[in-house]
């Protein structure tokens, strides 16, 4: 498969921490790749490296290169604010702008970009944005109520609407499931396999199962290190690696 992102030899530290070590891969264009491990091992600052999130916490750096299309987004004169434009970030919780209604928090990347639309082209790219996210006959009847007045489930598909609509090459998902209920996590994941014949996904995820069902390559990461990394089928039944296996059988995390 063609390479998307390519991650070079990544270190990431908060403070005096060293938190990811030495971290190399090649996210493939047009799948799913997913990150797993156990608590703390590194996998949100991982995804928060491939668009320059990281970076926002005070004291916090990172070294190494991430290529976007064979360019590196860390280069000396690269906008982060671009960055991310291009590599958009789905958090592990709904987070709707709540003074906003759902129709301007679809377009609140635009207009912090200083996108200038006419209202009529930003209610196409609304439309357009929640139909992508499943979530348009939801919602069409009251698209000027609150972003926090619909449901959480509804929230975090509002969310991902926010970023589609800045038109991004690559999705980071956070753990976006973490804080729904079934019902709606079958829904985002459902979402997931229709978004990844247009974008390329990253996702972080503590739920096994969840990782067998939506993503094409798993990669399992360990005290800060890159483990294995492969086509999920066969890092689910036969892993390279013993701490692999252990994990994913519930030895261990």
């Amino acid at each position: 498969m063609e390479t998307k992102l390519e991650v070079i030899d990544l270190n990431a530290w908060f403070g005096a921490h060293h938190t990811l070590k030495g971290i190399s891969l090649h996210v493939p264009n047009g799948a799913v790749t997913a990150i797993i491990g156990p608590s703390g091992c590194g996998k949100s600052t991982l995804i928060r490296c491939l668009n320059r999130m990281h970076e926002v916490v005070p004291g916090a750096h990172a070294t190494g290169k991430v290529l976007l299309d064979g360019a590196d987004i860390y280069a000396v004169g690269i906008d982060p604010v671009q960055v991310r434009a291009r590599i958009g970030m789905v958090f592990q919780r709904p987070n709707p702008f709540p003074t906003m209604s759902i129709f301007d928090n679809v377009v609140a990347g635009l207009r912090l970009n200083g996108t200038r639309k006419s209202r009529h082209d930003l209610a196409g790219i609304v439309e357009h944005s929640l139909r992508q996210a499943a979530l348009w006959d939801e919602v069409k009847d009251f698209l000027y109520a609150s972003g926090v007045s619909i449901s959480g489930g509804q929230q975090q598909r509002l969310c991902i609407a926010r970023t589609l609509a800045v038109e991004p090459d690559v999705i980071l998902m956070d753990e976006p499931c973490s804080a729904l209920d079934p019902i709606a996590t079958a829904k985002v994941e459902a979402l997931i396999h229709e978004l990844k014949q247009q974008y390329t996904i990253v996702i972080v995820t503590h739920n096994m199962q969840q990782a067998g069902r939506v993503s094409d390559m798993t990669a399992f990461l360990y005290l800060g290190t890159l483990v294995e990394f492969g086509p999920t089928e066969r890092i689910f039944t036969t892993p390279e690696k013993k701490e692999t296996e252990d994990y994913i059988t519930g030895r261990f995390g």
